[in-house]
């Protein structure tokens, strides 16, 4: 089944502000199950907390369940935001770039947040995605920064190589398809305290972005 993504999704989203009752379930996010070796289950928690997060913080809906879906399947037209992460390899065949191509053009979201490792492998991949689209570092006053929340760029979340935190983008017909976030480490910050014993801080920061990334994706 397919979804007609559009600004419809966010009335879905935001209950408080029409007259509709919608349930915990009515919309769902999802993580990228994909091939080559990487960690895609890294940080398991960290989507999770953002929903909770979002559903306290903006008024949402969006279910608590977070299940994982592969980037060949037809399922992944069900999700208008999908999240992607890890450590290392990232491979697409080419019925998986084919299929995250077409839910892209038609309207998805796919956040990439790498978690240190990933960056060389998943810029080949997203050059299978969209070979005629460059990865575009985002400006300070894209609006993915200014939503609910005023950003100066991405947080620095975690300490890895000394490198400035950077948000890139695919862009087709004027609009941010893929959101990849690199030297930030924001899906540790979403996850529970205890893992990276990050100060709350960093952790707020991290989910008001996070924050920002959803409105973002389904304002679009």
């Amino acid at each position: 089944m397919k979804i007609i993504f559009s600004k419809f999704w966010l009335l879905l989203l935001i209950s408080g502000m029409n007259s509709w009752s919608f349930s915990q379930s009515s919309m769902q996010l999802a993580v990228l199950k994909y091939n080559g070796g990487g960690d895609y289950y890294a940080n398991p928690t960290s989507l999770p907390n953002l929903v909770k997060f979002c559903n306290k913080e903006l008024g949402t809906a969006i279910s608590s369940e977070v299940p994982y879906v592969e980037a060949a399947s037809q399922d992944i037209y069900m999700y208008p935001m999908i999240h992607m992460t890890g450590h290392g390899n990232v491979v697409f065949s080419s019925a998986e770039s084919e299929n995250l191509r077409t839910y892209l053009t038609a309207g998805g979201f796919l956040h990439i947040d790498d978690n240190y490792g990933m960056d060389e492998f998943i810029r080949v991949e997203l050059k299978k995605l969209f070979p005629s689209n460059d990865l575009v570092e985002l400006p300070f006053d894209h609006p993915i920064f200014h939503q609910k929340y005023d950003f100066n760029g991405l947080p620095k979340i975690h300490e890895h190589d000394g490198k400035r935190p950077q948000a890139f983008g695919i862009i087709i017909d004027g609009r941010l398809v893929c959101l990849y976030t690199y030297e930030t480490d924001l899906g540790d910050g979403w996850e529970d305290q205890a893992v990276h014993n990050d100060p709350q801080n960093k952790r707020l920061e991290a989910l008001q972005m996070g924050a920002n990334i959803l409105i973002y994706a389904f304002m679009k």
